[in-house]
């Protein structure tokens, strides 16, 4: 084995540097004179990057970068020179500056300084008409899609509309588009027959023309007046004819008119305006007005008939015997004619209404027809059920009670014997 073995790494390799003198050792006595290195040269270490190496040339590296330290020092102090420089010039703009804190506002040529001062002030004392025809558009639509919200914006709205309504031309201006909206939106008759009971209540304004009661009133009158002309009138004006009877009945129901002695009672002028188009509906019986007088008859017939009755009048009677008449010789559709039937049904049924039972201290046969309904069901000797309200039910329970007894006498005579 050979002596040399070196286990340090990297031994016996062939490369090696050249050897340190004072590091080599000779061979084994009798060799031939040759050593082999114990430790390999290495190079020397290098200088840290970060310190240039040193040369003669040091000293003027060093001046350089004592140059570049300083620059910007200079340039700082260069710079708050400048500052300070601007600033004293700023002061003296300032002071020697003619501009004003309170000088009028620059408007640029060619407009005028007042072009819609309306449309953009804050207040909430001017608005001019095409705001609140808007205004008014946009609060109907709100209720027309979110009727669940009008007892919480309702008070704020009027809050607005008594803060701008406040001469006679604009009160009659917010009364129409009441009523064109509330004749023209699907479905908002209900709705704007509540909106216009609370507006007669609490809008302030009362010009001497009338209230807003006064003049909502006045305004469907103008479209009463022409009830025979548009019950005969194309089916677009028919249309727009029917919306307002909807639209009228529904004020009648909600429309409160204060009374000085009593409660509020409705308005006595709807009453008979509603008796009236009914008769010019049904002086017409095409399809589409009678289907309207259906819907009318529907939604205010109960109030209708107990109203006239109070008063001794039959105008309900009058109202279904024409019914009655065009369903027998009008040649209105099949549909319409099974309406007209169903509204007669419900008319002889009370309108639908459940009344009170009497007590039951005072319940009768006569009066109450409930009055069988928890009384027990008897068998007779075939199987045939009856109850108390059978005619021949005494009859039938006395024979149940003397073929008990004699079950009774039997059971016992046979207990006897025993």
């Amino acid at each position: 084995m050979n002596q040399n073995f070196d286990r340090a790494p990297g031994a016996g390799r062939t490369h090696s540097l050249p050897a340190d003198p004072g590091f080599v050792a000779t061979g084994p006595p009798g060799g031939d004179g040759q050593g082999a290195p114990l430790f390999n040269q290495r190079e020397p270490l290098r200088q840290p990057r970060s310190l240039p190496p040193f040369s003669e040339n040091s000293g003027d590296a060093a001046g350089e970068d004592c140059k570049r330290q300083s620059r910007p020092q200079q340039s700082a102090n260069a710079n708050s020179m400048s500052a300070s420089r601007g600033c004293h010039d700023v002061d003296s703009l300032v002071k020697s500056s003619k501009l004003s804190a309170s000088a009028p506002e620059f408007v640029p040529s060619g407009i005028s300084p007042y072009e819609d001062t309306a449309i953009y002030d804050d207040s909430d004392s001017c608005y001019s008409e095409i705001n609140l025809d808007e205004m008014v558009k946009e609060f109907l639509h709100h209720l027309n899609s979110s009727p669940g919200t009008f007892e919480s914006d309702i008070e704020y709205m009027t809050g607005i509309l008594n803060s701008c309504v406040t001469t006679d031309e604009l009160l009659q201006d917010l009364v129409e588009l009441i009523y064109k909206e509330s004749t023209a939106i699907p479905n908002f008759s209900y709705t704007g027959a509540r909106l216009c009971n609370y507006l007669s209540k609490h809008l302030a304004v009362s010009p001497p023309s009338g209230n807003f009661r006064q003049l909502l009133l006045k305004r469907c009158r103008t479209e009463y007046e022409e009830r025979d002309v548009a019950v005969r009138g194309d089916p677009e004006r028919q249309k727009k004819f029917h919306c307002f009877v909807l639209f009228l009945g529904e004020l009648y129901l909600h429309l409160e008119i204060k009374s000085a002695k009593g409660p509020p009672s409705r308005a006595q002028i709807l009453l008979t305006a509603l008796k009236d188009m009914m008769i010019s509906l049904f002086s017409n019986p095409v399809d589409s007005n009678l289907i309207c007088a259906v819907k009318l008859l529907k939604l205010t017939g109960s109030i209708l008939d107990d109203t006239w009755k109070e008063r001794g009048q039959s105008h309900m009677e009058e109202l279904i015997q024409r019914i009655e008449t065009i369903v027998l010789d009008a040649t209105c559709s099949r549909d319409v004619r099974q309406m007209l039937l169903k509204l007669v049904e419900l008319r002889s049924s009370d309108w639908g209404r459940v009344r009170a039972a009497p007590a039951a201290s005072n319940a009768t046969p006569d009066n109450d027809p409930n009055y069988f309904m928890n009384e027990p069901t008897f068998y007779t000797e075939d199987g045939t059920p009856f109850t108390a309200a059978d005619p021949e039910y005494a009859e039938k329970y006395q024979e149940i009670l003397d073929r008990q007894d004699y079950f009774d006498e039997f059971s016992g005579e046979n207990g006897n014997e025993e």
